[in-house]
């Protein structure tokens, strides 16, 4: 018996070692091959050219690996669109709740001048650039890749009745750590500690949701939509 559970345990966090190497590796690669492009006569800034690119990538190979997942072990990891009532409701709750966090964050932060200044200018370009990255891809990539990938492959591994439980908790984890900025050579590390429980916070709303409705969409919009929400009003403010 106890034989049984360490091996349980083994089991599962080789897997979940595996996940994070998944994830940084899709990262790692789609930032390297962002890299090599010049995207000067589209985005002279470099506000979204760059990162839109490192994140279709990324979702490039998430999917792969969903893919060969799916056609090995059969699991399904709810790509397709599917109306669900749960999933529409819990979207337009997520929504209200972020606006609101969203607005009071930065009375607060423009009323204490803790909010900095923008690095660019916010021309058409730049704002149509980064809203549409936000609104489109930012959710889609990493949703695919931190949300739909994890808390399946989690979710396959046990039987219990807490499965659920342990793959959002595993999912949200992962996608905090994504938020740490490291390199290896030169060894660096560096984070915001509030931002990596904000990760965590949202990641369990993304993952409930996803669980819920049975479909990776509704997680994609609150995703996009938080993020866009979080940018847009940024620059409203910033504009006024």
């Amino acid at each position: 018996m106890i034989n049984s559970k360490i091996k349980r345990i083994f089991k599962i966090s080789s897997i979940i070692i595996l996940l994070f190497i998944i994830q940084t590796f899709a990262s790692k690669i789609g930032g390297y091959i962002a890299k090599l492009f010049d995207y000067t006569i589209i985005d002279s800034d470099n506000t979204f050219m760059n990162i839109s690119v490192h994140h279709i990538v990324q979702m490039l190979i998430a999917l792969l690996v969903i893919f060969i997942i799916h056609k090995t072990r059969k699991l399904n990891f709810n790509l397709k669109p599917k109306f669900s009532k749960t999933g529409i409701l819990y979207t337009a709750i997520f929504s209200f709740v972020i606006l609101i966090y969203v607005l009071i964050s930065y009375i607060i932060g423009y009323s204490n001048s803790a909010i900095a200044p923008y690095g660019y200018d916010l021309n058409a370009v730049n704002i149509l650039g980064t809203l549409g990255f936000q609104l489109l891809l930012s959710g889609t990539s990493e949703e695919i890749l931190f949300r739909a990938l994890p808390i399946t492959v989690i979710g396959n591994l046990t039987n219990s009745k807490s499965k659920n439980v342990l793959g959002i908790l595993v999912a949200s984890v992962l996608f905090s750590i994504a938020h740490i900025q490291w390199s290896l050579v030169p060894f660096t590390i560096s984070f915001d500690l509030f931002q990596l429980v904000y990760a965590f916070i949202l990641g369990i709303a993304y993952g409930v949701t996803y669980i819920k409705s049975k479909s990776i969409i509704y997680p994609m919009i609150m995703h996009g939509m938080s993020n866009f929400l979080m940018v847009g009003i940024g620059y409203i403010f910033a504009i006024i």
